[in-house]
Protein backbone atom coordinates (compact mmCIF):
# COMPACT_ATOMS: atom_id res chain seq x y z
CA UNK A 1 0.00 0.00 0.00
CA UNK A 2 1.38 3.48 -0.85
CA UNK A 3 1.73 5.73 1.85
CA UNK A 4 -0.34 7.74 3.38
CA UNK A 5 -0.30 11.02 1.11
CA UNK A 6 1.49 9.63 -1.35
CA UNK A 7 0.49 8.96 -5.20
CA UNK A 8 -1.90 5.64 -5.96
CA UNK A 9 -0.09 2.71 -7.15
CA UNK A 10 -0.35 1.59 -10.65
CA UNK A 11 -2.04 -1.16 -10.87
CA UNK A 12 0.02 -4.23 -10.60
CA UNK A 13 -1.24 -5.70 -13.92
CA UNK A 14 -0.06 -2.67 -16.29
CA UNK A 15 2.69 -2.13 -14.51
CA UNK A 16 3.92 -5.87 -15.86
CA UNK A 17 2.41 -4.72 -19.04
CA UNK A 18 4.76 -1.92 -19.46
CA UNK A 19 7.64 -3.92 -18.35
CA UNK A 20 6.99 -6.25 -21.37
CA UNK A 21 6.77 -3.70 -23.41
CA UNK A 22 9.71 -1.46 -22.27
CA UNK A 23 12.14 -4.08 -21.06
CA UNK A 24 13.10 -7.78 -22.40
CA UNK A 25 10.97 -9.17 -19.45
CA UNK A 26 9.27 -8.27 -16.48
CA UNK A 27 10.95 -9.26 -13.13
CA UNK A 28 9.22 -8.86 -9.82
CA UNK A 29 11.36 -5.89 -8.21
CA UNK A 30 10.69 -3.75 -11.74
CA UNK A 31 7.26 -4.46 -11.31
CA UNK A 32 7.34 -3.03 -7.47
CA UNK A 33 9.55 -0.61 -8.50
CA UNK A 34 7.16 0.79 -11.72
CA UNK A 35 4.18 0.75 -9.10
CA UNK A 36 5.42 2.66 -7.05
CA UNK A 37 6.48 5.54 -9.74
CA UNK A 38 3.98 5.64 -12.76
CA UNK A 39 4.46 5.20 -16.31
CA UNK A 40 5.88 9.05 -16.41
CA UNK A 41 8.56 8.57 -13.81
CA UNK A 42 9.42 4.92 -15.27
CA UNK A 43 10.00 6.08 -18.96
CA UNK A 44 12.16 9.32 -17.77
CA UNK A 45 14.27 6.90 -15.70
CA UNK A 46 14.50 4.92 -18.66
CA UNK A 47 15.75 7.85 -21.26
CA UNK A 48 18.06 8.95 -18.49
CA UNK A 49 19.07 5.31 -17.80
CA UNK A 50 23.38 4.93 -18.79
CA UNK A 51 23.66 3.45 -22.17
CA UNK A 52 24.73 -0.13 -22.78
CA UNK A 53 27.46 -0.78 -24.96
CA UNK A 54 28.77 -3.58 -26.97
CA UNK A 55 32.58 -4.63 -26.88
CA UNK A 56 34.81 -2.48 -29.53
CA UNK A 57 35.80 -6.32 -30.97
CA UNK A 58 39.06 -5.76 -32.93
CA UNK A 59 39.54 -5.14 -36.69
CA UNK A 60 40.12 -8.53 -38.63
CA UNK A 61 40.70 -8.09 -42.49
CA UNK A 62 38.58 -8.67 -45.21
CA UNK A 63 40.67 -11.72 -45.83
CA UNK A 64 40.06 -14.15 -43.27
CA UNK A 65 41.40 -17.54 -43.84
CA UNK A 66 44.82 -15.55 -44.29
CA UNK A 67 44.56 -14.12 -40.99
CA UNK A 68 43.42 -16.98 -39.46
CA UNK A 69 46.13 -18.89 -40.98
CA UNK A 70 48.61 -17.25 -39.21
CA UNK A 71 46.31 -16.19 -35.82
CA UNK A 72 46.87 -18.31 -32.55
CA UNK A 73 43.19 -18.42 -31.33
CA UNK A 74 41.59 -22.15 -32.58
CA UNK A 75 38.18 -20.27 -32.64
CA UNK A 76 39.68 -16.95 -35.02
CA UNK A 77 37.06 -17.68 -37.98
CA UNK A 78 34.21 -17.61 -34.98
CA UNK A 79 35.44 -14.59 -33.51
CA UNK A 80 36.25 -12.48 -36.11
CA UNK A 81 34.27 -13.53 -39.20
CA UNK A 82 31.24 -14.21 -37.08
CA UNK A 83 28.61 -12.90 -34.95
CA UNK A 84 28.78 -14.89 -32.33
CA UNK A 85 30.69 -12.84 -29.58
CA UNK A 86 28.37 -9.85 -30.65
CA UNK A 87 24.95 -12.25 -30.29
CA UNK A 88 26.48 -13.57 -27.16
CA UNK A 89 26.55 -9.89 -25.78
CA UNK A 90 23.49 -8.46 -26.99
CA UNK A 91 21.67 -11.20 -24.67
CA UNK A 92 24.09 -10.00 -21.65
CA UNK A 93 22.73 -6.54 -22.19
CA UNK A 94 19.60 -7.13 -22.21
CA UNK A 95 19.33 -9.92 -19.55
CA UNK A 96 21.44 -7.66 -17.22
CA UNK A 97 21.85 -3.86 -18.29
CA UNK A 98 19.39 -0.95 -16.90
CA UNK A 99 18.64 0.83 -20.04
CA UNK A 100 15.62 -1.33 -21.25
CA UNK A 101 13.98 0.33 -22.85
CA UNK A 102 16.95 2.16 -25.71
CA UNK A 103 17.97 -1.86 -26.15
CA UNK A 104 14.32 -2.09 -26.90
CA UNK A 105 14.24 0.42 -29.23
CA UNK A 106 17.42 -0.11 -30.85
CA UNK A 107 16.49 -3.90 -31.19
CA UNK A 108 13.01 -2.78 -33.06
CA UNK A 109 15.10 -0.01 -35.33
CA UNK A 110 17.58 -2.77 -35.94
CA UNK A 111 14.92 -4.54 -37.55
CA UNK A 112 13.65 -1.66 -39.98
CA UNK A 113 17.01 -0.33 -41.09
CA UNK A 114 18.15 -3.99 -41.43
CA UNK A 115 21.53 -5.03 -42.06
CA UNK A 116 22.93 -8.69 -42.42
CA UNK A 117 25.90 -10.84 -40.83
CA UNK A 118 24.98 -13.02 -43.73
CA UNK A 119 26.44 -10.69 -46.08
CA UNK A 120 28.84 -9.03 -43.52
CA UNK A 121 30.17 -11.50 -40.86
CA UNK A 122 32.83 -8.94 -39.68
CA UNK A 123 31.64 -8.67 -36.01
CA UNK A 124 33.86 -5.22 -35.64
CA UNK A 125 31.80 -3.40 -38.09
CA UNK A 126 28.40 -5.23 -36.80
CA UNK A 127 28.93 -4.13 -33.52
CA UNK A 128 29.80 -0.48 -34.42
CA UNK A 129 26.42 -0.86 -36.45
CA UNK A 130 24.61 -1.60 -34.14
CA UNK A 131 26.31 0.54 -31.21
CA UNK A 132 24.84 3.28 -33.78
CA UNK A 133 21.03 2.30 -33.51
CA UNK A 134 21.65 2.44 -29.50
CA UNK A 135 23.26 5.61 -29.63
CA UNK A 136 20.61 7.20 -31.55
CA UNK A 137 17.11 5.09 -30.34
CA UNK A 138 16.03 8.01 -28.99
CA UNK A 139 17.10 11.37 -31.06
CA UNK A 140 15.89 12.40 -34.07
CA UNK A 141 14.90 10.65 -37.01
CA UNK A 142 16.51 12.86 -39.56
CA UNK A 143 19.91 12.30 -37.57
CA UNK A 144 19.39 8.93 -37.22
CA UNK A 145 18.63 8.09 -41.21
CA UNK A 146 21.90 10.03 -42.06
CA UNK A 147 23.74 7.95 -39.67
CA UNK A 148 22.27 4.97 -41.24
CA UNK A 149 22.96 6.10 -44.83
CA UNK A 150 26.64 6.84 -43.90
CA UNK A 151 27.57 3.87 -42.07
CA UNK A 152 30.07 1.44 -44.24
CA UNK A 153 28.03 -1.30 -43.35
CA UNK A 154 25.22 -0.30 -44.69
CA UNK A 155 27.27 1.30 -47.47
CA UNK A 156 28.64 -1.96 -47.94
CA UNK A 157 25.21 -3.96 -47.73
CA UNK A 158 23.06 -2.20 -49.77
CA UNK A 159 25.74 -1.36 -52.04
CA UNK A 160 26.50 2.34 -51.65
CA UNK A 161 30.05 2.30 -50.93
CA UNK A 162 32.04 2.74 -54.11
CA UNK A 163 28.64 3.99 -56.02
CA UNK A 164 30.89 5.84 -59.19
CA UNK A 165 28.57 8.42 -61.20
CA UNK A 166 27.62 7.19 -64.56
CA UNK A 167 30.38 6.77 -66.85
CA UNK A 168 29.57 5.05 -70.35
CA UNK A 169 27.39 2.47 -70.01
CA UNK A 170 27.81 2.21 -66.29
CA UNK A 171 25.03 3.61 -64.07
CA UNK A 172 25.13 4.24 -60.14
CA UNK A 173 24.14 1.47 -58.72
CA UNK A 174 20.03 2.05 -56.93
CA UNK A 175 20.07 -0.63 -54.43
CA UNK A 176 20.01 1.80 -51.11
CA UNK A 177 18.43 5.12 -53.48
CA UNK A 178 15.40 1.69 -53.66
CA UNK A 179 15.19 0.71 -49.97
CA UNK A 180 15.94 3.81 -48.03
CA UNK A 181 12.52 4.66 -49.35
CA UNK A 182 10.54 1.27 -49.62
CA UNK A 183 11.53 -0.12 -46.09
CA UNK A 184 13.35 2.81 -44.30
CA UNK A 185 11.28 5.64 -44.45
CA UNK A 186 8.60 6.01 -46.52
CA UNK A 187 7.04 2.59 -47.62
CA UNK A 188 6.05 2.15 -51.23
CA UNK A 189 2.16 3.55 -51.07
CA UNK A 190 1.19 7.28 -50.08
CA UNK A 191 -0.60 7.04 -46.71
CA UNK A 192 -2.76 8.72 -44.05
CA UNK A 193 -1.78 9.87 -40.73
CA UNK A 194 -3.26 6.68 -39.76
CA UNK A 195 -1.56 4.17 -42.00
CA UNK A 196 -4.02 3.59 -44.22
CA UNK A 197 -3.53 3.90 -47.83
CA UNK A 198 -4.39 7.05 -49.70
CA UNK A 199 -6.16 5.98 -52.87
CA UNK A 200 -6.51 8.59 -55.81
CA UNK A 201 -9.89 9.69 -57.93
CA UNK A 202 -10.32 6.38 -59.01
CA UNK A 203 -9.86 4.43 -55.59
CA UNK A 204 -6.22 3.41 -56.43
CA UNK A 205 -3.35 3.43 -54.37
CA UNK A 206 -0.83 6.12 -55.16
CA UNK A 207 2.91 5.22 -55.84
CA UNK A 208 5.20 7.55 -53.14
CA UNK A 209 7.85 7.65 -55.88
CA UNK A 210 8.82 6.50 -59.07
CA UNK A 211 11.65 4.64 -61.00
CA UNK A 212 12.84 8.11 -61.67
CA UNK A 213 12.61 9.48 -58.22
CA UNK A 214 14.75 5.82 -57.52
CA UNK A 215 17.55 7.29 -60.12
CA UNK A 216 17.80 10.92 -59.30
CA UNK A 217 18.49 9.26 -55.09
CA UNK A 218 21.02 6.75 -56.52
CA UNK A 219 22.93 9.63 -58.93
CA UNK A 220 22.80 11.77 -55.16
CA UNK A 221 24.30 8.71 -53.25
CA UNK A 222 27.41 8.66 -55.34
CA UNK A 223 31.21 9.21 -54.95
CA UNK A 224 31.07 7.51 -50.69
CA UNK A 225 33.82 5.63 -50.00
CA UNK A 226 35.05 3.88 -46.65
CA UNK A 227 36.79 5.30 -43.71
CA UNK A 228 40.32 5.90 -43.83
CA UNK A 229 41.81 2.65 -41.48
CA UNK A 230 44.48 4.25 -39.63
CA UNK A 231 47.62 4.50 -41.54
CA UNK A 232 46.44 4.65 -44.56
CA UNK A 233 46.05 6.99 -47.02
CA UNK A 234 42.88 8.27 -48.46
CA UNK A 235 42.12 7.19 -52.32
CA UNK A 236 39.50 7.06 -54.53
CA UNK A 237 38.30 3.83 -52.93
CA UNK A 238 39.18 2.93 -49.78
CA UNK A 239 40.13 -0.64 -48.43
CA UNK A 240 37.19 -2.17 -46.79
CA UNK A 241 37.05 -0.97 -43.26
CA UNK A 242 33.55 -0.22 -40.79
CA UNK A 243 34.61 2.16 -38.41
CA UNK A 244 33.22 5.82 -38.87
CA UNK A 245 31.47 7.23 -41.23
CA UNK A 246 31.63 6.71 -45.18
CA UNK A 247 33.73 9.75 -46.50
CA UNK A 248 32.81 11.47 -49.92
CA UNK A 249 35.62 11.52 -52.87
CA UNK A 250 34.47 14.63 -55.14
CA UNK A 251 35.98 12.80 -58.29
CA UNK A 252 33.02 10.08 -58.07
CA UNK A 253 29.98 12.03 -56.99
CA UNK A 254 27.86 13.30 -59.54
CA UNK A 255 27.46 17.38 -59.22
CA UNK A 256 24.37 17.54 -61.49
CA UNK A 257 20.97 18.77 -60.12
CA UNK A 258 19.00 15.81 -59.37
CA UNK A 259 14.74 15.19 -58.88
CA UNK A 260 13.94 13.63 -55.89
CA UNK A 261 10.77 12.80 -53.99
CA UNK A 262 7.41 14.73 -54.94
CA UNK A 263 9.39 16.39 -57.91
CA UNK A 264 11.78 18.12 -55.17
CA UNK A 265 14.95 19.60 -57.24
CA UNK A 266 17.96 19.39 -55.48
CA UNK A 267 19.98 21.72 -57.45
CA UNK A 268 23.67 21.58 -59.10
CA UNK A 269 27.30 21.93 -58.10
CA UNK A 270 26.39 21.64 -54.35
CA UNK A 271 29.14 20.20 -52.14
CA UNK A 272 29.05 16.55 -51.20
CA UNK A 273 27.86 16.84 -47.30
CA UNK A 274 25.18 19.54 -48.65
CA UNK A 275 23.92 17.13 -51.42
CA UNK A 276 23.25 14.42 -48.91
CA UNK A 277 21.97 16.64 -45.96
CA UNK A 278 19.40 17.94 -48.81
CA UNK A 279 18.41 13.99 -49.78
CA UNK A 280 18.23 13.53 -45.88
CA UNK A 281 15.90 16.10 -45.28
CA UNK A 282 13.73 15.45 -48.43
CA UNK A 283 13.20 11.68 -47.20
CA UNK A 284 12.68 12.59 -43.55
CA UNK A 285 9.94 15.48 -44.67
CA UNK A 286 7.79 13.20 -46.69
CA UNK A 287 4.62 12.81 -45.14
CA UNK A 288 4.56 9.17 -45.01
CA UNK A 289 7.11 8.76 -42.47
CA UNK A 290 4.92 9.12 -39.56
CA UNK A 291 2.62 6.62 -39.64
CA UNK A 292 5.27 4.03 -41.58
CA UNK A 293 7.87 4.20 -39.13
CA UNK A 294 5.94 4.98 -35.98
CA UNK A 295 3.48 2.07 -36.71
CA UNK A 296 5.64 -0.44 -36.82
CA UNK A 297 7.33 1.14 -33.67
CA UNK A 298 4.14 0.29 -32.35
CA UNK A 299 3.87 -3.23 -33.49
CA UNK A 300 7.31 -3.81 -32.31
CA UNK A 301 6.68 -2.76 -29.00
CA UNK A 302 3.06 -2.79 -28.22
CA UNK A 303 0.61 -4.35 -30.09
CA UNK A 304 0.76 -6.55 -33.95
CA UNK A 305 -2.60 -4.87 -35.11
CA UNK A 306 -2.87 -1.20 -33.82
CA UNK A 307 -5.98 0.78 -34.90
CA UNK A 308 -5.85 3.43 -36.80
CA UNK A 309 -6.59 5.88 -34.68
CA UNK A 310 -3.50 4.38 -32.53
CA UNK A 311 -0.98 5.41 -35.46
CA UNK A 312 -2.59 8.74 -36.22
CA UNK A 313 -2.22 9.43 -32.44
CA UNK A 314 1.97 8.92 -32.58
CA UNK A 315 2.03 10.29 -36.28
CA UNK A 316 1.08 13.39 -35.20
CA UNK A 317 3.66 12.89 -32.29
CA UNK A 318 6.51 12.02 -35.13
CA UNK A 319 5.24 15.10 -36.71
CA UNK A 320 5.63 17.62 -33.92
CA UNK A 321 6.36 16.97 -30.69
CA UNK A 322 4.27 19.39 -28.97
CA UNK A 323 7.67 22.13 -29.54
CA UNK A 324 7.80 22.02 -33.07
CA UNK A 325 10.06 19.33 -33.62
CA UNK A 326 9.40 16.90 -36.46
CA UNK A 327 10.88 13.54 -35.83
CA UNK A 328 11.73 13.23 -32.02
CA UNK A 329 12.14 9.68 -31.33
CA UNK A 330 12.05 10.03 -27.33
CA UNK A 331 8.77 11.85 -28.13
CA UNK A 332 7.39 8.96 -30.28
CA UNK A 333 8.53 5.92 -28.04
CA UNK A 334 6.67 8.10 -25.07
CA UNK A 335 3.40 8.56 -27.42
CA UNK A 336 3.17 4.75 -28.33
CA UNK A 337 3.86 3.80 -24.81
CA UNK A 338 1.61 5.89 -23.09
CA UNK A 339 -1.66 6.04 -25.39
CA UNK A 340 -4.84 4.62 -24.31
CA UNK A 341 -4.42 1.14 -26.14
CA UNK A 342 -1.13 0.73 -24.93
CA UNK A 343 -2.20 1.15 -21.03
CA UNK A 344 -4.70 -0.74 -18.99
CA UNK A 345 -4.52 -3.83 -16.90
CA UNK A 346 -6.55 -5.84 -19.33
CA UNK A 347 -7.61 -5.78 -23.12
CA UNK A 348 -10.87 -7.14 -24.61
CA UNK A 349 -10.39 -6.55 -28.05
CA UNK A 350 -9.87 -10.01 -29.37
CA UNK A 351 -7.42 -8.64 -32.34
CA UNK A 352 -5.19 -6.35 -29.70
CA UNK A 353 -1.75 -8.43 -28.68
CA UNK A 354 1.47 -10.01 -30.36
CA UNK A 355 3.16 -13.20 -30.63
CA UNK A 356 6.60 -13.13 -29.05
CA UNK A 357 9.09 -12.80 -31.47
CA UNK A 358 11.91 -15.15 -30.12
CA UNK A 359 14.05 -13.33 -28.86
CA UNK A 360 11.89 -11.47 -26.72
CA UNK A 361 9.85 -15.06 -25.71
CA UNK A 362 13.77 -16.28 -24.51
CA UNK A 363 14.41 -13.08 -22.73
CA UNK A 364 11.14 -12.61 -21.13
CA UNK A 365 11.31 -16.23 -19.77
CA UNK A 366 14.95 -16.10 -18.61
CA UNK A 367 14.16 -12.42 -16.73
CA UNK A 368 11.55 -13.79 -14.74
CA UNK A 369 13.32 -16.36 -12.90
CA UNK A 370 16.82 -14.18 -12.87
CA UNK A 371 19.37 -15.96 -15.02
CA UNK A 372 22.89 -15.81 -15.34
CA UNK A 373 23.99 -16.38 -18.76
CA UNK A 374 26.86 -15.52 -20.78
CA UNK A 375 24.61 -15.17 -23.85
CA UNK A 376 26.04 -18.24 -25.54
CA UNK A 377 22.83 -21.04 -25.35
CA UNK A 378 19.84 -17.94 -25.88
CA UNK A 379 22.10 -17.42 -29.11
CA UNK A 380 22.18 -20.67 -29.97
CA UNK A 381 18.27 -20.67 -29.09
CA UNK A 382 17.08 -17.67 -31.08
CA UNK A 383 18.22 -19.35 -34.32
CA UNK A 384 16.44 -22.34 -33.64
CA UNK A 385 13.09 -20.77 -33.05
CA UNK A 386 13.44 -18.92 -36.27
CA UNK A 387 15.56 -15.72 -35.57
CA UNK A 388 18.93 -15.50 -36.08
CA UNK A 389 20.08 -12.54 -34.19
CA UNK A 390 21.72 -10.04 -36.66
CA UNK A 391 21.22 -12.62 -39.39
CA UNK A 392 18.33 -11.54 -41.22
CA UNK A 393 17.89 -13.42 -44.19
CA UNK A 394 17.80 -10.21 -46.35
CA UNK A 395 17.05 -6.50 -45.86
CA UNK A 396 13.03 -7.42 -45.65
CA UNK A 397 13.53 -8.66 -41.79
CA UNK A 398 13.08 -12.13 -40.52
CA UNK A 399 9.40 -11.22 -40.84
CA UNK A 400 7.01 -8.56 -42.68
CA UNK A 401 5.35 -6.00 -41.10
CA UNK A 402 2.15 -6.69 -43.64
CA UNK A 403 1.89 -10.23 -42.41
CA UNK A 404 -1.45 -11.54 -41.75
CA UNK A 405 -2.44 -14.34 -39.47
CA UNK A 406 -3.59 -16.98 -41.73
CA UNK A 407 -7.57 -17.14 -41.56
CA UNK A 408 -7.82 -13.94 -40.38
CA UNK A 409 -7.55 -10.41 -41.21
CA UNK A 410 -5.61 -9.52 -38.55
CA UNK A 411 -1.74 -8.02 -38.72
CA UNK A 412 0.30 -10.63 -36.77
CA UNK A 413 3.98 -9.45 -38.39
CA UNK A 414 5.90 -12.12 -35.59
CA UNK A 415 3.56 -15.21 -37.14
CA UNK A 416 5.44 -15.12 -40.11
CA UNK A 417 8.08 -17.27 -38.75
CA UNK A 418 5.38 -20.05 -36.57
CA UNK A 419 6.16 -22.82 -38.35
CA UNK A 420 5.53 -26.65 -37.07
CA UNK A 421 9.60 -26.84 -36.87
CA UNK A 422 9.72 -23.61 -34.86
CA UNK A 423 6.77 -24.19 -32.37
CA UNK A 424 8.35 -27.65 -31.44
CA UNK A 425 11.92 -25.91 -30.71
CA UNK A 426 10.09 -23.79 -28.52
CA UNK A 427 8.98 -26.41 -26.97
CA UNK A 428 12.56 -28.25 -26.96
CA UNK A 429 13.77 -24.46 -25.61
CA UNK A 430 11.75 -24.71 -22.22
CA UNK A 431 11.72 -28.15 -21.55
CA UNK A 432 15.70 -27.48 -21.60
CA UNK A 433 15.59 -24.72 -19.78
CA UNK A 434 13.82 -25.45 -16.98
CA UNK A 435 14.74 -28.92 -16.88
CA UNK A 436 18.43 -29.23 -18.12
CA UNK A 437 21.89 -28.32 -17.39
CA UNK A 438 23.54 -25.67 -19.67
CA UNK A 439 27.40 -26.00 -19.16
CA UNK A 440 29.64 -23.52 -20.22
CA UNK A 441 31.18 -23.64 -23.73
CA UNK A 442 34.24 -25.35 -23.33
CA UNK A 443 35.60 -23.45 -26.07
CA UNK A 444 34.77 -19.79 -25.02
CA UNK A 445 37.19 -18.05 -22.65
CA UNK A 446 35.30 -16.96 -19.51
CA UNK A 447 32.21 -18.91 -20.42
CA UNK A 448 30.07 -19.54 -17.60
CA UNK A 449 26.81 -21.23 -19.27
CA UNK A 450 23.44 -20.72 -18.12
CA UNK A 451 21.83 -20.77 -14.64
CA UNK A 452 18.23 -19.90 -14.02
CA UNK A 453 17.36 -19.17 -10.52
CA UNK A 454 14.54 -21.32 -8.96
CA UNK A 455 14.12 -20.27 -5.49
CA UNK A 456 11.54 -17.76 -5.82
CA UNK A 457 8.93 -20.05 -7.31
CA UNK A 458 10.64 -23.03 -5.52
CA UNK A 459 9.22 -21.22 -2.24
CA UNK A 460 6.13 -21.12 -3.32
CA UNK A 461 5.51 -24.78 -4.16
CA UNK A 462 4.22 -26.02 -1.36
CA UNK A 463 0.92 -24.25 -2.31
CA UNK A 464 0.02 -24.71 -6.32
CA UNK A 465 -2.62 -21.84 -6.40
CA UNK A 466 0.36 -19.76 -4.78
CA UNK A 467 2.51 -20.75 -7.52
CA UNK A 468 0.31 -20.58 -9.97
CA UNK A 469 -0.92 -16.91 -9.01
CA UNK A 470 2.96 -15.59 -8.89
CA UNK A 471 2.85 -17.03 -12.84
CA UNK A 472 -0.08 -15.61 -13.61
CA UNK A 473 1.10 -12.22 -12.40
CA UNK A 474 4.54 -11.87 -13.25
CA UNK A 475 4.14 -14.03 -16.74
CA UNK A 476 0.78 -12.69 -17.90
CA UNK A 477 -0.08 -9.58 -16.25
CA UNK A 478 -3.08 -11.12 -14.43
CA UNK A 479 -5.05 -13.03 -17.92
CA UNK A 480 -4.20 -16.60 -17.25
CA UNK A 481 -7.98 -17.53 -17.71
CA UNK A 482 -9.86 -19.51 -14.62
CA UNK A 483 -9.43 -23.19 -17.02
CA UNK A 484 -6.08 -22.75 -17.60
CA UNK A 485 -5.08 -21.77 -13.63
CA UNK A 486 -6.93 -24.86 -12.43
CA UNK A 487 -5.69 -27.04 -14.49
CA UNK A 488 -1.90 -25.88 -13.61
CA UNK A 489 -2.84 -26.31 -10.34
CA UNK A 490 -4.22 -29.64 -10.77
CA UNK A 491 -0.99 -30.40 -12.95
CA UNK A 492 1.39 -29.14 -10.13
CA UNK A 493 -0.52 -30.78 -7.33
CA UNK A 494 0.02 -34.59 -8.89
CA UNK A 495 3.97 -33.75 -7.96
CA UNK A 496 4.92 -34.34 -4.21
CA UNK A 497 5.17 -31.47 -2.10
CA UNK A 498 8.66 -32.82 -1.15
CA UNK A 499 9.56 -32.13 -4.52
CA UNK A 500 9.51 -27.98 -4.75
CA UNK A 501 11.54 -27.34 -7.07
CA UNK A 502 10.44 -29.85 -9.87
CA UNK A 503 6.85 -27.91 -8.80
CA UNK A 504 8.42 -25.06 -9.71
CA UNK A 505 9.86 -26.11 -12.67
CA UNK A 506 7.07 -27.92 -14.10
CA UNK A 507 4.87 -25.28 -13.37
CA UNK A 508 7.06 -23.07 -15.51
CA UNK A 509 7.13 -25.01 -18.03
CA UNK A 510 3.32 -25.29 -18.54
CA UNK A 511 3.03 -21.40 -18.77
CA UNK A 512 5.63 -19.92 -20.98
CA UNK A 513 4.59 -22.93 -23.30
CA UNK A 514 1.27 -22.32 -23.34
CA UNK A 515 -0.63 -20.11 -26.34
CA UNK A 516 -1.55 -17.72 -23.40
CA UNK A 517 1.33 -16.27 -23.04
CA UNK A 518 3.26 -16.93 -26.24
CA UNK A 519 1.01 -14.29 -27.53
CA UNK A 520 1.30 -11.06 -25.62
CA UNK A 521 -2.02 -9.65 -24.75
Amino acid sequence: MAPAGAAPLMEQADATRLLEQTTFGPTDALVAHVQAEGVTAWLNEQFAAPESRYPAFPYAPPDGTTFCATSTNPNCLRDNYSLFLLQNAFFVNALTKPDQLRQRVAFALSQIFVTSGVDINAVYGMAAYQQLLLDDAFGNFQDLLTQVTLSPVMGDYLNMVNNNKAAGSVQPNENYAREVMQLFSIGVWELNEDGSLLLDAQGAPIATYTQDTVAGFATLFTGWTYPLMPGAVQGSHNPKYFLGSMVGVPANHDFGAKTLLEGTLDAAAKPMASDLAFAMQNIAQHPNVGPFIGKQLIQKLVTGNPSPQYVARVSAVFDNDGTGIRGNLKAVVTAILTDPEARGDAKTDAGYGKLREPVLFLTAAARAVGTASDGVYFMQQARNLGQDLFNSPSVFNYYPPDYVVPGTTLLGPEFALQNASTMINRYNFANGFAFGTIAPLATLPGATGTQPNWSTLQNLAANPASLVAELNSLLMHGTMPAAMQATLSTAIGQIPAADPLTRAKTAFYLAITSPQYQVER
